[in-house]
């Protein structure tokens, strides 16, 4: 069930994480140039609601399409995309997402209905008129039936929402936020659920706090800060790298691990993320479009110029309650045992439930071990930019160290592992995903992308096979 909401979640954020480029211009401009912006300017201002209304929801329409059928996808995604942002008001960011790859799954099914009936000559006729034709069709019919669905989800998730901002219980959305980061969840929590109502509050009051519920560094930063205290062996060695790339860098995943070792911190994290959101709503603190990465930096280059004092405010304190809450776990309540004695422990069970009897060796990787020369490494996270970047740099060194050469490289998302890579290294979180995307290649799961005792496995093991 955890695999295929995950699955469902970097559906959804896939749509939009390509895309985050427009999402920021379209925030700076309208942080500069709404009438309470920066630099207040009428004309250039009339940028804010074309792009909202048009181009993104555009964009994340052709993405999704594309996912599902290529470029021809992407197209007729499109194409169906205007029916539901004519027949609307408001931005239809959900409603791209679900006309995108339906209208792609559709003409995926027409083309494979098509496969070998068509007379050679006809193809390019075939093949244009089958898009624009179906595509007209569907773009009206998603103006007539999937407009009017998709504003009672939005009447709903409205309602839900005000429910909780009327009644002062905004803070509670963490206790579901929090948890479900840690299983992953996160790019899809923000940019499949939280930047659609974000992105329309923005159009209604030119700011909104649906930014900051999941990107917030804080609750992350508490529980580093812990461990560079009272952690033990690498795990306490990591934590001060740890803090800034997760900080200052925003790949709030660095964080993850550290929570999976000790599952109590998730009181810390939930604890820290309501004080900051409480915090934020108390000083009507927003942003102009979402921050990714959830970076301080680019948190405060994305918020409202009169929300700074609340946003650090709040940024602090969350940290500080997930800071106060996280030592006497980890000195009392934790568990004595290092980052890597996490990592055995947790293959040890595995064996055993497993009925194989435990050996005093490294962890082995799994799946099918490549044979001959490596050539080709992946390093594979939930959406191919965050910590799979960091880890892919960081063994990219060691192999340069180490003098080997010939062999790439690469940081991917998990669910789109490219067929010519021969070992995939991932979060133990993400390897069943990473079965799925590759199987055949070999995979590597840490806990560690930072700090990983796996790497230096496997650079001897590179060794082995590409100097043998």
């Amino acid at each position: 069930m955890k695999e295929k909401v995950q699955v469902f979640g970097r559906f959804l954020s896939g749509m939009v994480m390509p895309n985050i480029g427009a999402f920021i211009a379209w925030g700076l401009i309208t942080a500069l140039f709404i009438k309470t912006g920066w630099c207040p300017n009428e004309r250039f201002a009339a940028l804010v609601s074309p792009m909202s209304r048009m181009l993104l929801p555009l964009l994340i329409a052709y993405t999704g399409g594309e996912v599902v059928a290529g470029k021809r996808g992407g197209v007729i995604g499109a194409i169906a995309a205007m029916g539901v942002i004519v027949g609307s008001e408001d931005p239809m960011f959900i409603g791209a997402m679900i006309v995108g790859p339906l209208a792609a799954w559709i003409i995926k099914k027409f083309d494979q209905l098509m496969e070998n009936h068509i007379k050679a000559g006809f193809e390019m006729l075939v093949n244009n008129f089958s898009v624009g034709i179906i595509g007209a069709i569907l773009a009206v019919l998603s103006m007539v039936v999937i407009t009017p669905l998709v504003n009672l989800l939005n009447q709903a998730m409205s309602a839900g929402v005000g429910f909780f901002v009327d009644h002062g219980l905004l803070a509670l959305t963490s206790v579901f936020i929090e948890p479900a980061k840690v299983l992953f969840l996160n790019n899809a929590i923000n940019h499949g659920i939280l930047s659609p109502m974000g992105i329309r509050q923005v159009e209604e009051i030119g700011k909104s706090i649906f930014f900051l519920l999941e990107a917030n560094p804080g609750p992350g930063l508490g529980i580093l800060l812990a461990y560079c205290i009272a952690g033990k062996g690498n795990a306490k060695s990591s934590a001060p790298g740890a803090v800034i790339i997760h900080f200052f860098g925003g790949i709030h995943e660095i964080y993850f691990p550290y929570i999976l070792m000790n599952p109590l911190l998730l009181i810390s994290v939930i604890a820290g993320g309501a004080s900051g959101v409480f915090l934020f709503d108390l000083f009507d603190v927003g942003l102009t479009s979402a921050a990714s990465p959830g970076s301080i930096l680019a948190i405060t280059m994305m918020a409202e110029r009169h929300c700074y004092v609340g946003l650090f405010i709040g940024v602090l304190v969350s940290a500080a309650v997930s800071l106060v809450i996280s030592l006497p776990i980890l000195k009392f309540m934790g568990k004595d045992m290092s980052l890597e004695e996490a990592q055995q422990k947790k293959d040890a069970m595995k064996r055993q439930a497993k009925g194989i009897a435990e050996a005093a060796e490294e962890p082995k990787a799994e799946g099918q071990k490549s044979s001959g020369r490596i050539r080709k490494i992946a390093f594979a996270c939930d959406a191919g930019m965050g910590s799979s970047a960091m880890g892919a740099t960081v063994l990219k060194k060691k192999i340069a160290a180490a003098g080997l050469e010939g062999i790439e490289v690469i940081h991917t998302p998990v669910s789109s592992i490219p067929a010519d890579v021969q070992i995939v290294v991932t979060h133990q979180e993400l390897g069943e995903r990473a079965a799925h995307s590759n199987p055949n290649a070999e995979r590597i799961l840490i806990t560690n992308f930072l700090a990983a005792p796996e790497y230096e496995t496997l650079v001897e093991e590179l060794k082995k096979r590409n100097q043998g």
